[in-house]
This record gives C-alpha cells, structure tokens and sequence, in this order.
C-alpha cells in the first residue's frame, strides 16, 4: 500500500485494525521491511490496547537482516528498534529470515536472539522461509523456536515435503503465508484470461503470485484448480477463498494461514469468520487433492524462492532486498598464487592448514566437521551435523568462486555404524542432482561429540 513512496496515517490503520480486533481476528504479522506496518501496530497499542471491548491482540513480527556477520550489538539494536515501533517492553513473538545458510552467521543471530529472550526482551522465537533441515539445525543446536512461516498454498505445497511431519514431532507449528496466492485463489480470477502483466502497475503480492502460477504449470492448469475450488465454495455456500484457508488448516502442523489485509482499504472481515464454521469432508478434500496434483511442484525447498533460481519474488530477483553477498570467510592469496579461507577454528591454527584451497581450478576442501566457534552445530543429531558441515563446505566453496555443484569427489568419516543412514540421507539430499564420486567409512574422530567429518573436492569450468 506504500508503493511509490505514499505513507499511511496510522490512526486510520489502527482504526482498522479496531475492526478486526473486535470481530475476534487478533492475531497481526508484519515484519521490519514491511513499511509503516509496525508503527500502525504500536498506534493500535497505544491507543486501543486495554479497551475492555477489545481482546489482547497478539503483534508478530520478523528480523530481516542483510546478509553478512552480525554482532550482539545488531541484534540487540534490532530487537529494540521493533520494541520502540511497537511500543511493547516484550516482542510477542520474533521470526527470523536469513538469505543464505552456507554462512554460519545465521545461527549467531538466532543464539544471540534466545539470549535477549532470556532478558524477557522477545517473548518467543520464530522462523520464516526455513526448510525442513536448518528448522531441524536450529531446533537441536538448542534454540527454542516455536514456529516457522512459510509459504503453503494449494498452489505451492513444498511444506508437504517433510516440512509438517518434522513440526509434528518437534511440536513446531507452521504459520502459512500465501494460502491465498496474493488473491489469486479468489472468485475474482475465475475463468479470466491471463493478463498481460506490467511489473510497474500490477499489485506487489500479485507480481509476486504470478510466477508461482507460472512455475506451476501456467494459467489454464491453475484455473483448472480454481475451478475445483469454486465447485467445493458452490457446494458449502461459502468463498473460494475460504475453501482455499480450510485445505491448508486442516493440514497436520500448520498453526495458522496468514491472510493479507489492506488496512483501510478493502476488508473480508464477515467472509473470513465463515472459514471457522467450514468443514471439508473427505470427498471434497480428494477433489482437491487431485486438482493440486495436476499442478507442476514448485521448485526447490521451503524459502528457497529466496535463496536460488528461479527469485519467485515480486520483482523477479532480490534487488529490491539487498545489494551484495558478501563472502562467508575472507580469502587470503599465497605467494604462489593459490587462493585459501580460514573458518576460525582452533584445529586451523593450531595444526596449520587452510579450511579450503584454491589451485588453478581446482578447489579442495579439508576435513570439516560440525564445529562452529566453540560450539557443536547439531547437538547430537548426525542428519543436523552432516547439513552444517555441507553449508560450511558450500561457504568455504563460495569463497573461492566454486559451488556445490562444481564437487567432484566427496569423503564422508562416521563414528558411529548407526548413523550411516541419516549421514548418507543428508549427503544425498545435498548432492543428489550433483552426483560426486563419494566414499562413506567409519572412524574415530577427533573431538567429543562429533559425529561426522567430510572433505570435498571441486573443480570449476
């Protein structure tokens, strides 16, 4: 609503928000890049929090850094910038987004984020954007995230790809954005021809949308889909739109679906309270089933959208969320031209060798484990440890110009013959479509707690 540089009053906001508050929706999500969205929340606060009318509404909100280091000093000045924009002592609840996992630092912003929820200053910690594997990292690296928003959709179901069972078993719960593809999934689109889109004019979520639908098969394979959506809306007397929520409630795991509002602008109040009253019987939910099949999955994993090729953001890229990627570890020239990256670990120092090296084209990356700093990633889990120690393989790689698809050769070292499988499952989830030659043995490792080593060599052109 603030395209184009247009600011909102935030008394009309928080009116609006008054609205929704009194019909028993309580729940807002914003974000720190969300334009005046925080501001109008802690206008609401301020102003209406208390009424004894009102219900105590709940403000989420998310940390979305720049990729790079990040210090306890950022977080704690992020954290109280939300609080102050709010006008809270205590962030109900805080999700966390970062651009890439090959650089650790995500996890230094998420251990200094429990900190600060230790000093009462963050209520709870959530995530945005994660896949199953970092949410699972995180989990077992020890912090407490109680939730992860991710986009679930009838269109767009890579949650489904063991993203819910993992928050079934961890008691996670996921918060669904996008259920309604930025309005796509409405009675508005039914059996219109595709527009002809002008990335200046149309809408932001629906520039966003768009590419979802188009990754998905194209126009007439998601009106197929709106079509079987409208049949179950005729049937219950209800809204596409709340058929739409209903699917993706009723999916074991998800918390909440979060639906856009245009404060001040446009409300679906009455419409949206029906979805409480709905049920899908298992009729209705076979037709659905079979009409999101048809549809082409959406690539990659969870957040990676934001994290790969092809960008399905608005604008089709991340220009409009950061300038540059800056490099997980500095690199250092030798007098004979090779190139080489330290990770900082006390092994580097002390037995005097480079976590990566770099020769003409040929990269090759020592023996790494799961130590970051003075802490095991993963805890004791070995599908955790053998993730974080590819992403610190994949920064090491990045560094030096090469990625995991350059790897030709992989040596993976177990302790424990009862790992091998979890071990080799991560190593095949990361290297599947690479295919490196690769060897798996079990050893003894040096240092307590780890429970798997890998070196990798790369080799560009």
């Amino acid at each position: 609503m603030e395209r184009g540089g247009r600011t909102l009053d935030p008394e009309v906001g928080a009116a609006a928000m008054e609205r929704y508050v009194a019909a028993g929706l309580t729940t807002f999500d914003m974000a720190d890049h969300y334009g005046s969205a925080e501001l109008i929340a802690g206008h609401y606060r301020a102003t209406r929090e208390g009424a004894a009318r009102l219900a105590p509404a709940q403000m989420l909100t998310k940390w979305v850094p720049p990729p790079g280091k990040v210090t306890p000093e950022q977080v704690r000045a992020a954290v109280d910038t939300a609080r102050q924009r709010l006008r809270t002592d205590r962030i109900d609840l805080l999700q966390f987004h970062t651009w890439t996992y090959d650089d650790p630092a995500w996890l230094d912003a998420l251990f200094h984020l429990a900190d600060l929820q230790e000093q009462g200053l963050v209520g709870a910690i959530g995530l945005t954007n994660f896949d199953a594997a970092h949410l699972a990292m995180a989990l077992e690296s020890g912090v407490p995230v109680v939730s992860n928003q991710v986009s679930f959709s009838l269109i767009d179901r890579r949650a489904l790809n063991g993203l819910t069972d993992l928050c079934l078993r961890k008691g996670v719960r996921l918060l669904a954005y996008g259920t309604l593809a930025g309005g796509l999934l409405t009675e508005r689109w039914l059996g219109r021809p595709e527009p002809d889109w002008d990335d200046e004019r149309t809408p932001w979520s629906l520039n966003k949308y768009r590419r979802f639908v188009a990754q998905a098969g194209g126009w007439e394979r998601y009106q197929a889909l709106l079509r079987a959506l409208a049949r179950l809306a005729e049937k219950h007397g209800t809204s596409i739109a709340n058929v739409a929520c209903r699917a993706v409630l009723d999916t074991p795991g998800v918390g909440a679906v979060i639906v856009g509002a245009r404060l001040g602008e446009s409300e679906h109040i009455a419409d949206t309270l029906r979805v409480f009253d709905l049920r899908l019987d298992e009729a209705d939910r076979a037709e659905l089933e079979a009409a999101a099949a048809a549809l082409d999955p959406i690539p990659g994993d969870c957040g990676d959208e934001y994290r790969r090729p092809p960008y399905l953001t608005a604008s089709g890229d991340l220009s409009h969320h950061f300038d540059a990627m800056p490099s997980p570890y500095p690199v250092t020239e030798g007098e004979d031209g090779r190139l080489w990256v330290g990770t900082g670990t006390t092994w580097e120092g002390l037995a005097g060798y480079a976590r990566a090296v770099r020769k003409g084209d040929r990269v090759l990356v020592a023996g790494t484990t799961a130590l970051h700093g003075d802490r095991l990633i993963g805890g004791s889990d070995p599908a955790s440890q053998t993730h974080f120690v590819i992403d610190k393989i994949a920064g090491a790689l990045r560094a030096l110009g090469a990625r995991l698809e350059d790897v030709v050769r992989t040596r993976v070292y177990v302790t424990d013959p009862r790992h091998v499988e979890a071990v080799a499952r991560a190593h095949g989830q990361r290297f599947a479509h690479v295919r490196p030659a690769n060897t798996l043995v079990v050893v003894g490792l040096v240092g307590e707690g780890q429970l798997v080593e890998i070196e990798a060599e790369a080799v560009l052109g």
